[in-house]
């Protein structure tokens, strides 16, 4: 039996979110802890209180979700569950570098803050949009992408019938009404701009400057990268990759597939929803699949 942790995403924020998990272990409630410290205000609060307008910004998001995915993870190691593989979506990338050590928890979160002011900064100054296209196979997407004007292509490979478009609004809205017509499904995701596109190439340069204050260890757990969807185990030019990462696809599929095969036959998505384990129940067949979010997903988990 081997395990796999997979950490949420942007977009996966909802109120109240970790405040039960922080309330029934100490792990979790030290990574919010540690989050608040680099933050400069009451993380847990925000998540408690805060309305989801605030609580969608990206500055404040990324950082939410990060802290309640770690927290979930902390949470299953004090009951005897570890992972033997980790992988993130986008965001979710963040918590796994620091489950399998590569850095260390209030470096992620000082990574993480930076990142998402960046991006913050890039989407006001850019009029993108994402939407995510269901039914249709993600060769045909590409080809309808590739054959409307502008600028829109793929950036998230989330399952085989699933794929996110991103690109610039007149283009994304061409390309949906396309894929409309060939019977697609298609929902406009609630984020602020067009996150994995060149249209976040300035928070990718801003970033990449904090990116490489900071020193990568090799991970203790197999790290499957969103870039390559595979895995990883060198670190050398890590800050230029994770400034690659804004403006790289997600290749979670191939992640998925890469990681059924590696063996791995239980996944768990650590953090708020369980948009991951619903894609890994799309993907593949004959697996075991749990979300941990709050007290009681973390009991459900054998």
């Amino acid at each position: 039996m081997s395990t796999a942790f997979l950490f949420s995403g942007q977009g996966s924020q909802c109120a109240g979110m970790g405040v039960s998990l922080a309330a029934v272990s100490q792990g979790a409630k030290k990574v919010f802890d540690t989050a608040s410290q680099v933050l400069g205000y009451d993380l847990l609060e925000k998540c408690a209180a805060a309305p989801m307008e605030e609580l969608s910004r990206t500055s404040i998001s990324q950082p939410a979700i990060m802290a309640v995915s770690l927290g979930a993870a902390e949470a299953l190691r004090e009951r005897g569950i570890t992972a033997d593989t980790v992988a993130g979506h986008s965001l979710g990338e963040y918590a796994a570098m620091v489950y399998s050590g590569i850095v260390r928890m209030k470096e992620g979160f000082e990574l993480i803050k930076a990142r998402s002011a960046a991006m913050e900064k890039a989407a006001a100054a850019s009029e993108g949009a994402m939407y995510a296209v269901m039914k249709i196979d993600a060769k045909e997407i590409e080809r309808i992408c590739g054959e409307t004007e502008g600028y829109v292509l793929p950036v998230n490979y989330n399952s085989p019938m699933q794929t996110v478009i991103a690109g610039e609004l007149s283009a994304c809205e061409a390309a949906v009404e396309k894929l409309s017509e060939m019977k697609g499904k298609v929902v406009r995701l609630k984020v602020a701009s067009a996150f994995h596109s060149r249209l976040m190439q300035p928070a990718a340069d801003e970033f990449l400057r904090t990116a490489e204050k900071y020193t990568y260890s090799a991970p203790t757990v197999t790290f499957m990268s969103n870039i390559t969807g595979a895995a990883i185990s060198d670190t050398d030019g890590f800050a230029q990759r994770l400034a690659q990462h804004i403006v790289s696809p997600v290749r979670f599929t191939d992640e998925l597939f890469a990681m059924r095969d590696a063996g791995v036959d239980t996944f768990i998505e650590c953090g708020p929803g369980h948009v991951l384990a619903g894609l890994v129940k799309k993907t593949l067949e004959g697996v075991t699949i749990y979300n941990v979010e709050n007290e009681d997903t973390l009991s459900a988990v054998k």
